[in-house]
């Protein structure tokens, strides 16, 4: 099968690492990719965002499979191109991808799916705003509704911030806060089917101790050995399959991955978030432990016989990965300086490239905030992570910086 892959960054990276690792695929093919991607892909100059440019990619590649890993591309309409073009696609269509794109919307669907979520207003004014902060009292949460690359949040007990939070978005979503540990499951889609993969849990804030603004994520870990018993099939019966079901109903089937960002509350699992895609750097380790062929679950849901395929199997120990992000992220992060000491020191750790691109000289270098993923592996948590940060201290990036304690401590205090 040739796959081609849409997207640049650690996501696509650690899919097409993946994707790489499976028989059924004889060639691989990633648009535009980055300097990581380029050493297990053939990369192509490609708009990811222009549906038209992408499906015309897959026709003239032959593609039996395209795997659209950015929100903007599945936001833009890009999986209905390809899917338009004969191609089979694993990504929702424009209007099932607004799950992430709107989170009006998202709430909307989950409230018509019965399904637990944070009480919410949804505010266009900054009178709206400050009315809706004072129904729900600090903490604030505030949400940009539309996309924001994962730092359109702000989670403040400063009244002043989350109203100048507010006031730079078009509009927002003002949200009650969800105490409890975090939680990630990605289920795969095929429109009416979903299986879960394994859950992990990841680390939003720029700095130890969960201090600094938010990010797309600066680490993750899995398997959660303290997650409650039964999490993933109650989160599959109360989130996942009603609001497969709701999006079926509305005549927007979801076919791809469903990311379900939730918190474990005194009250049961309530979801934080839906993605369209797969998170990052979650990806990362959930990947890592796949097991099963990753390739013939992407095109299941892709061709709607998901239901057909065995439940997917996942190798025993641990997966920890650690961001190392550029100077300034998630600020206004510093790009072009060159890396060294990607070279894996063992084979219990690997480098996944996020924000790299090669210079003029041939250099791998920063191109982006979240610069790399170090994925470390072992029988548990406290191995690989051993294994992640030895690997992480080998790389040079001047002005980067990383949280030093990625799982150093997991469930409530993760």
């Amino acid at each position: 099968m040739r796959v081609l892959v849409i997207g640049s960054g650690g996501r696509e990276h650690a899919l097409c690492r993946a994707l790489g690792l499976d028989p059924a695929v004889s060639e691989l093919h990633c648009a535009p990719g980055n300097a990581g991607i380029a050493s297990v892909a053939t990369v192509h100059p490609v708009v990811p965002t222009d549906p038209g440019e992408v499906a015309s990619l897959a026709v003239r590649l032959g593609a039996g499979l395209v795997v659209v890993g950015p929100e903007g591309p599945l936001v833009a309409g890009v999986a209905d191109a390809v899917r338009a073009a004969g191609v089979p696609c694993f990504g929702p269509s424009k209007e099932a991808a607004m799950i992430e794109g709107s989170k009006a919307f998202a709430k909307d669907v989950m409230v018509a799916a019965g399904v637990p979520t944070a009480g919410a207003r949804v505010c266009a004014t900054p009178e709206e705003a400050a009315a809706a902060l004072d129904a729900f009292g600090p903490p604030y949460v505030v949400k940009d509704d539309g996309l924001a690359a994962g730092k359109g949040v702000v989670v403040t007990t400063d009244r002043a911030e989350a109203l100048a939070h507010a006031a730079a978005c078009e509009r927002v979503v003002v949200e009650e806060f969800l105490d409890g540990p975090e939680v990630s499951l990605f289920a795969l889609c095929d429109g009416t089917t979903a299986v879960p993969l394994q859950a992990a849990q990841d680390f939003k804030r720029a700095y130890d101790g969960d201090q600094g603004p938010n990010t797309g994520g600066m680490g993750a870990y899995t398997p959660l050995a303290w997650a409650p018993a039964g999490l993933t099939e109650q989160v599959m019966a109360e989130v996942v399959l009603p609001t497969v079901a709701e999006l079926a109903r509305r005549g927007t089937p979801y076919t791809g991955v469903l990311y379900a960002g939730l918190a474990l509350t005194a009250a049961g699992p309530r979801v934080i978030e839906f993605n369209a895609r797969f998170g990052d750097p979650e990806t990362q380790v959930v990947l890592d432990r796949l097991e099963t062929p990753l390739a013939g679950l992407l095109l299941a849901c892709a061709t709607g016989s998901l239901a057909a395929e065995p439940a997917p199997r996942y190798r025993d120990g641990a997966a920890v990965t650690v961001v190392i992000a550029a100077e300034n992220y998630p600020a206004d992060p510093v790009k072009g300086d060159p890396i060294e000491g990607l070279e894996p020191s063992a084979k219990d750790a690997y480098v996944i490239h996020a924000g790299t691109a090669l210079d003029g000289r041939g250099r791998v270098v920063s191109a982006g905030g979240r610069v790399l993923s170090v994925v470390g592996t072992g029988p548990d948590v406290a191995s690989a992570r051993a294994a992640a940060y030895e690997q992480v201290s080998r790389i040079t990036l001047r002005g980067s910086h990383h949280r030093s304690d990625i799982a150093a401590q997991t469930g409530a205090d993760g």
